[in-house]
């Protein structure tokens, strides 16, 4: 075989393997942009809110169209319900990441809150004039305290059921048994309705203290039955120990009109939050993502619609119930765990793995390179077999051939070494060979030339004395 020959073998064998690594790099290449592009997907959160139309419904879709023009983490995909009942069922059931729902309402035993879409506040008042056309000596009394609502009617607006238990519990909460009194329901379209019922003695609607609705409702009695008389619910903070999804608040004076002042000094009542929901089982990360998104958009929100500002922090100082989600206590308090915090597990289990990848790589290299190793010895024992043919060659042409053959496996290895396909090693022990081949070659060298001095020496006084 021609020291060509094995040369364009080992050409060969580079190419093959060179395919092979750049099969394996555009893998893995693929494999971690596939991985980059997933990471860096924005986590979609389905979100039940309703009904269509309603304030949260607005305001939630205000934000679902806000966090798609800014946020790169966090979108959101509303689902209409036809209400709170109904989106708190779908969060029970899975179907849905978030759910908007009012706190005093049955819901999911893990259900926490996420963020405080709004405070509603209790509203009762009573009319201060005569009904319908009853004579002015027939006129039912005003009513100005809770306790003398037993034996009358109170007209609902909102036909919740929330409605009707909230009013139940601030009647138990006020010495008054609730079967004394009697209830009528209405729609939030059916102010003029309400208004004009001349069976009712009380009003109670529950809301926002901005709520256009509770601000008709007042005016529409205000001037069917006369100027209201505000009720004020003096046991709102035992109401609110004894049922911990309501809050003791006030109502501030003049709220609902400056003029004439309605109601004329604050008056104590009971508040129920709106609120943005999820599972515990939500994951730290995305309920913080979610949580830091929403506080950047509010005030882009608030420009378009007002009632976003309404939207607020949980309290995360004292004990609720729902209790607040840990990712968006961890952002309020400032306890949100860093990058490192989160994943220095992840990181070590990676150098694990690349540390396992590095030594299969370094098998696969060996394995890839094992015909270029078996090449090294065949050229080491090529060199040992020149070295004794060196010792037996006649002249110095035979010796001139033998190097020039070495100098082409020489040249050989060489290129195999900067291919990367011989270690250092390999190279410690091919010079060593290669030092034996030169140590033959310039012994015999040194014997060949020793021998042409001794054959002159000798012919040389031969031809003197035949002179």
């Amino acid at each position: 075989m021609s020291p060509s020959d094995p040369a364009r073998s080992a050409h060969d064998r580079r190419q093959r393997r060179l395919l092979i690594v750049l099969a394996l790099g555009f893998i893995a290449f693929g494999a971690a942009a596939a991985a980059l592009f997933y990471v860096l997907q924005p986590e979609t959160l389905r979100i039940a809110v309703g009904p269509a139309g309603s304030d949260d419904h607005k305001v939630v879709q205000a934000m679902a169209d806000a966090f798609a023009d800014e946020s790169r983490t966090v979108r959101l995909s509303p689902i209409t319900t036809a209400g709170a009942a109904e989106s708190l069922a779908l969060l029970a059931a899975d179907k849905t990441d978030l759910a908007v729902g009012r706190g005093d309402l049955a819901m999911p035993p893990d259900a926490q809150t996420l963020a405080v879409l709004r405070k509603n506040y209790v509203v009762l008042w009573s009319s201060s004039g005569r009904r319908g056309n009853e004579s002015k000596k027939k006129a039912t009394g005003k009513i100005s305290e809770i306790a003398e609502l037993a034996g009358h009617k109170i007209g609902i607006i909102g036909r919740t059921g929330a409605n009707v238990a909230v009013l139940q519990a601030i009647l138990e909460g006020s010495g008054v048994q609730p079967d004394k009194v009697a209830t009528a329901q209405f729609g939030t379209d059916e102010i003029e309705k309400l208004a004009q019922d001349p069976t009712l003695d009380a009003y109670l609607a529950v809301g926002p203290l901005d709520s256009k609705i509770t601000a008709d409702a007042i005016a529409a009695t205000s001037r069917a039955r006369g100027a209201p008389t505000f009720l004020s619910i003096d046991a709102s903070e035992a109401i609110a120990l004894k049922h911990p999804r309501y809050e003791a608040e006030e109502i501030p004076a003049s709220v609902f009109s400056a003029k004439p002042a309605w109601p004329a000094d604050k008056v104590d009542t009971i508040s129920v939050n709106h609120l943005i929901l999820a599972k515990k089982e939500l994951s730290e990360a995305k309920a913080a993502a979610f949580f830091r998104q929403l506080f950047a958009v509010r005030d882009t929100i608030m420009q378009g619609l007002a009632g976003a500002a309404h939207i607020a922090k949980p309290d995360t100082e004292k004990e609720t119930e729902p209790s607040v989600h840990r990712g968006a206590a961890a952002v309020i308090n400032g306890t949100e765990r860093t990058f490192l915090d989160k994943y220095s597990d992840y990181f070590w289990f990676a150098l694990l793995v690349l540390s396992g990848l590095g030594s299969a790589a370094e098998w696969l290299r060996r394995y890839l390179n094992r015909d270029d190793l078996d090449d090294t010895s065949s050229c080491r024992n090529r060199i040992l077999a020149a070295a004794s043919e060196v010792r037996n060659a006649e002249s110095e042409n035979d010796l001139l051939k033998w190097q020039r053959e070495v100098d082409a496996i020489i040249g050989e290895t060489l290129k195999d070494y900067d291919d990367g396909a011989i270690e250092q090693e390999d190279l410690v022990a091919f010079g060593l060979v290669l030092e034996l081949f030169n140590h033959a070659v310039a012994e015999r060298r040194a014997t060949l030339q020793s021998g042409s001095a001794d054959q002159t020496w000798t012919s040389g006084p031969t031809l003197a004395s035949r002179r």
